[in-house]
């Protein structure tokens, strides 16, 4: 029965123990002026340590020089800086992160709001159904500028072009004017392959030196 009573109790013995999640320890530390270590790591001076530390991929907010940052020590020569507390007024504030990003909002509105926004990139594409921009003053540079559209309306009470050269071509070109159309040129062509046609209550045309009229019927009256 002895015997018995010891198989049984064996496998009892040999029951796994359970699992325990790996520590850390937490540590409040100032990024020191000379911040960069071995392999670009940052050092934190936390008490009597220097803490060589790695900015962890949940802290945006790219540490500065000076910074009291929260830092997760999980082996002697793995520290992480989880977040930056405080900071200078005068020390400017980045957010980077390495690799690809993207933000999406589900369901919701995304809104900037800062006394200046500014962009840089060398490439910039914009994809919506609807884009509604409203200003006091625009002002557009570059180089090239092409716009393309189905439909295109521009409403106005002035506008001014200064162009060397402009080239329109179009299948159907309507005009109207109420006030004084006027051209000025040093050389100025009219050509049409069916007709031509000018009206007017009162139509002058003159010619300091010479009017030249040709055709195989010249009809007035």
């Amino acid at each position: 029965m002895n015997e018995t009573m010891h198989k049984t109790a064996a496998p009892r013995a040999r029951r796994r123990q359970p699992a325990k999640a790996i520590t850390g320890e937490w540590c409040v530390g100032v990024l020191s002026t000379g911040h960069t270590g071995k392999e670009g790591a940052l050092v934190v001076a936390s008490g009597d340590l220097r803490l060589h530390a790695t900015r962890a991929a949940s802290c945006l907010l790219e540490p500065a020089a000076g910074d009291s940052v929260a830092c997760l020590r999980i082996a002697p020569n793995e520290v992480w800086i989880m977040a930056v507390l405080q900071r200078e007024e005068s020390t400017p504030n980045v957010v980077s992160c390495a690799g690809h990003m993207r933000i999406a909002v589900q369901g919701g509105a995304l809104e900037l709001e800062a006394a200046r926004v500014g962009l840089k990139s060398q490439q910039l594409d914009i994809a919506t159904e609807k884009t509604t921009v409203a200003t006091e003053t625009a002002d557009v540079v570059g180089r090239q500028l092409r716009v393309i559209g189905t439909s295109i309306k521009v409403i106005g009470s002035i506008m001014s072009s200064v162009m060397d050269r402009v080239q329109h071509f179009s299948k159907s070109y309507l005009r109207t004017t109420e006030g004084i159309d006027r051209v000025a040129a040093t050389h100025l062509e009219c050509e049409a392959t069916q007709l031509m046609r000018l009206e007017g209550e009162h139509t002058l045309i003159n010619g300091r030196e010479l009017i030249k009229a040709r055709g195989a019927q010249i009809h007035f009256g």
